[in-house]
């Protein structure tokens, strides 16, 4: 077994790559030749959570488990807030053959997939992003969002003040290029951007449908069980919604599943699995004017790919820690 630190997830899976290896693991996602059991969620204290996401994908062959913990109050002891342990088996013989740093590995593919997803829905001319959170996630949606749209101007919003304004300064020596703007005031901050990601661990709304203009693209990714929601009703039946997996979408996005047990949305108004738009199964944008959703909760299906593609770098460049196992 290789055993491989955060340091080395960072060197071997760099945005880029990591956002090819996402799209086109997502097109086996929604073909069906992937198994992915809804991942199971243990409370353990206070807001504290463990999740294990097995699964197994065909191409490349290999199946595994993340193990990760979700402790909200991390990022404040200066940790992220996910971490834990992606577990890798080969096909062939059953045998575990890498376990990796999953906290890193999350953060990227996690990206990568609203990568995949902007890309794909954005429109083409997008330039203004704007980014609602300050944490782990909005670093690495920042360095995607530039990897896939001519990104001009960025706004940052956010709860703390401090915070909005340290995450701007970060996002301003790694981009001098760009225009940058910070505030604590979500809805100025959105209001006439192209492109939308929020990355927050809010439990109720933060984002109204009426703040959001025609043709804007937005990335919804920080509510990940079905008790949280990051956008209000308004902003659900105003955008068009393409989802990463449909079964974990109906089970556990906090929007979807609160305004279909209202009756006031229902699972056929979903316009498909992005995968299934990526093949040419299902259309995208229809329109400059339309605004275009992907919800992200996150797929095992994305860990394994990325995880194999750490491991196949990892064999290639004697990168790890090998152990008998």
């Amino acid at each position: 077994m290789i055993i491989l630190s955060h340091d080395d997830v960072a060197d071997l899976l760099p945005m880029q790559e990591a956002i090819e290896v996402v799209e086109a693991v997502m097109k086996q996602v929604s073909r069906g030749t992937v198994t992915l059991p809804l991942r199971s969620v243990t409370p353990v204290g206070g807001n504290n959570r463990m999740g294990l996401m097995p699964g197994a994908i065909a191409d490349p062959a290999c199946f595994g488990v993340k193990m990760v913990s979700l402790f909200p109050d991390n990022p404040a002891r200066g940790l992220s807030s996910h971490r834990g342990a992606m577990v890798l088996f080969e096909a062939e013989t059953g045998g575990a053959v890498a376990m990796m740093d999953a906290s890193l590995l999350t953060a990227i593919r996690t990206a990568a997939a609203s990568a995949v997803a902007t890309r794909a829905l954005a429109r083409s001319d997008a330039t203004h992003l704007a980014i609602v959170g300050t944490g782990e996630q909005a670093e690495h949606h920042l360095d995607a969002m530039m990897c896939v749209r001519p990104i001009r101007r960025l706004s940052v919003a956010g709860r703390s003040a401090a915070k909005v304004e340290a995450f701007a300064a970060r996002a301003a020596e790694l981009y001098p290029d760009l225009e940058i703007g910070h505030d604590t005031d979500i809805e100025s901050a959105i209001a006439d951007a192209d492109i939308i990601c929020t990355v927050t661990s809010a439990p109720t709304p933060i984002v109204e449908g009426a703040w959001v203009a025609p043709g804007a693209h937005l990335n919804i990714v920080g509510s990940s069980i079905p008790t949280m929601r990051e956008v209000d009703d308004e902003m659900v039946i105003r955008g068009a919604i393409w989802v990463d997996y449909l079964q974990s979408t109906l089970a556990q996005a906090g929007e979807i599943v609160d305004m279909i047990k209202a009756g006031t949305f229902s699972a056929d108004q979903l316009q498909g699995e992005i995968g299934a738009h990526l093949s040419g199964e299902i259309p995208g944008r229809s329109s400059p004017e339309q605004i275009t959703i992907y919800r992200s909760l996150g797929i095992a299906a994305q860990d394994l790919a990325a995880a194999h593609h750490v491991l196949t770098r990892a064999r290639a460049e004697s990168r790890g820690h090998h152990v008998p196992f």
